[in-house]
Formats: C-alpha cells, structure tokens, sequence
C-alpha cells in the first residue's frame, strides 16, 4: 500500500501540469473537489498552484448520496456540484477549474455552462499521485493528440479489426469529435490528467459490428484484465449479446443487467490511446484504491470502447463500462491510424 505523505517531486509533478495550461500569474484556479475526493492530490494541487503564482481557492462539497443500487465507478460524469447555483457562478468566475472530484467533470450536466463561458477545466483522475508521478505531463504530447483529431474530423468511417475476430464499423458524420490533450491551454477546453485519447460520441445509430475483448484486454469498470474472451454484438449502438463462457462474461451481464436500463447497453465514446508513456499492464501493480484507471484508457494503440451515456445521441444513464482492447487495427475512411495495436509512425 503506498502512503498518502506530501512528496515534493509530487509538488514539482503538479506544477508541470498546471503550467501546461498556460496560465498567466495571478490567473484564479478553482480548485473543486468533495468529501471523498484523494485528499493529497487536493493538497498537491493547492501547493503546485501556489509555487506558479497562481491564486486558487477551494470549493469543497459533500459527496452526495449514492441513488443508484448498483456500483458506480469512473462514470466521468460527477454529480457533486447538484445544479448548485453559487457554485456553478464560482467555477465560471475562475480562470481555470481543477477538477478534483472522484468521477470527474467530463460529461456531468454543469460542464456545459461552465466551459461554455470560457472556464476551462482539467481533470485530475482519481489516481494516487505516484501513477500520477509516472504519467508526467508531456508538452510533446499535445500535437500528436491534435493531429489524431484532425484525421478523425475529415473522415466519415471509423473501422476497427483484430486477430481475435472483432468487425466493427463507426460512422463518424454527425459525430462529437474531440481529444485529451493531458491540459488545457486555451479558454472553453476540457481535459483529464493524465492525457492522451482521441476520441468522439457518435451520432446516434451509427456503431455496428463486433468486439472481440480478448485475454489482456481490459474491463475499467471492474478494474480487471480478461482472462476469456468476451464477444460484443453491437446494433445501431447497442450491444445486444454479450457472448463468452467463464466469470468475465458473467460478470459484464450481470453488471449490464442490473441497470434495467437499455441505454446502459449504447454506446458512449470510441477512440484510441495515444500516451506512449502509458502501460497497458501496470493495473497488476496496484490496489483498486490507488487507481482511477485513466492510464489504461491512454496508453499507445488501444482502442478504446465505452458503453453507457451519450448526450449527443440523446443517452444518458449512469451504467458505464470502459473496455481498452489491444492489438487492433483502426482505419478512418481506409487509412491507418493503429495497425496490431501499434500507433502509424505519423501519430506516434
């Protein structure tokens, strides 16, 4: 178990990814974090801020009663702030917001509002700070990120293949195209620390195929590596089987069940992993508690597929899972982006 003590390479960690952000001095940093956030990253960021010559102020709140009866774990879509009004003004009166809550801001309803009047927001995912430490943020990273966006916008399909037998075809028209670039260096940017996916929503009925989730591959949610091969069949979207023998499969049905809600079976968001510094298996290292698992969602060649809510496909649920599978390949309109799970040379 690693210890929760103020380190000060953790404090020079944290003032490398805030100063990624370009923040001029003076500039305000909302730190939002609540009761159940990883209190040391909230004192790391206070310090690191501080160090930059930055004025950050704390809004803390109590982490709000879990409705749901099922688990709930890396949603991206916190529900701390509750639609309070004088902390929506706050945030939006800040340079910038660091994000400390445990699920994050990403798709959770204030974001919206809040980027919308030129806030930014970076996440800093719910890992203990040595992942945090390994995972440094890297400026080289920003234009490959941008670079992979830009091949995703001007094409029209997404196809992903493998070995294992996946077959499966993402219409990109109409999508929500982004990536995480690890900072956010200009106003009304969102990203997560440790950075490195591009990604989109799609537009509604535009996912079809198969994926095969292979042994290695990785369930986020449950924060575990396969040991069977799990077969995904997807409609419009929604995967409608979930095939495979053994606890793996059994587990994803169970999970996806104990929703009774269809739109936790649709899909939310797909990309690939960009972050050369990210390793598909430093999870077997750590404890559940120390990590968020955005590691796992970053590193080089994986393509990346979540189920659960979509706003620009009009879904929303919390039921989630993210699924990193390796060794895919990933073409947009016929192109390569990742061959064998390998990053092209353009992208790496």
């Amino acid at each position: 178990m690693l210890n929760d003590r103020i380190e000060g390479r953790w404090i020079d960690n944290f003032a490398a990814a805030l100063a990624l952000c370009e923040l001029p001095a003076g500039a305000t940093v909302a730190i939002l974090s609540e009761s159940q956030s990883r209190q040391i990253n909230v004192h790391l960021t206070e310090l690191a801020a501080l160090r930059l010559g930055l004025v950050p102020f704390h809004i803390v709140l109590p982490t709000p009663r879990q409705t749901a009866g099922v688990a709930i774990r890396s949603t991206g879509s916190s529900v701390a702030i509750q639609g309070i009004r004088p902390v929506i003004d706050a945030l939006k009166s800040a340079t910038m917001v660091a994000d400390l809550t445990v699920e994050g801001l990403m798709h959770s309803d204030e974001t919206p509002e809040i980027l919308g009047a030129g806030g930014r927001i970076l996440y800093v995912s719910n890992e203990h700070p040595e992942v945090l430490e390994r995972l440094a943020p890297d400026a080289a990273l920003i234009p490959r990120v941008r670079r992979g966006r830009e091949m995703m916008l001007a094409a029209k399909k997404m196809h992903v293949t493998s070995a294992a037998g996946s077959d499966l075809h993402i219409g990109l028209e109409g999508a929500r195209i982004g990536g995480n670039l690890g900072a956010v260096p200009a106003p009304s940017m969102l990203a997560t620390w440790p950075g490195g996916i591009c990604s989109c929503f799609p537009a509604l009925g535009t996912v079809n195929g198969t994926l095969v989730l292979d042994t290695g591959d990785i369930n986020i949610t449950f924060k575990r590596y396969l040991e069977r091969p799990i077969t995904l069949r997807i409609e419009k979207d929604y995967v409608v089987a979930v095939d495979g023998e053994g606890l793996d499969a059994e587990l994803m049905r169970s999970y996806f069940s104990a929703w009774g809600d269809s739109e936790a079976y649709g899909t939310s968001h797909v990309g690939w992993g960009m972050n050369l510094g990210a390793r598909w298996d430093s999870m077997i290292m750590y404890d559940k508690a120390e990590i968020n698992g955005i590691e796992m969602r970053a590193f080089a060649g994986n393509f990346l597929f979540s189920t659960g809510a979509n706003p620009f496909a009009n879904r929303h649920t919390l039921g989630h899972f993210d699924l990193p599978v390796r060794n895919c390949t990933i073409t947009l309109d016929g192109t390569p982006v990742v061959i064998g799970g390998a990053l092209v040379p353009e992208l790496a």
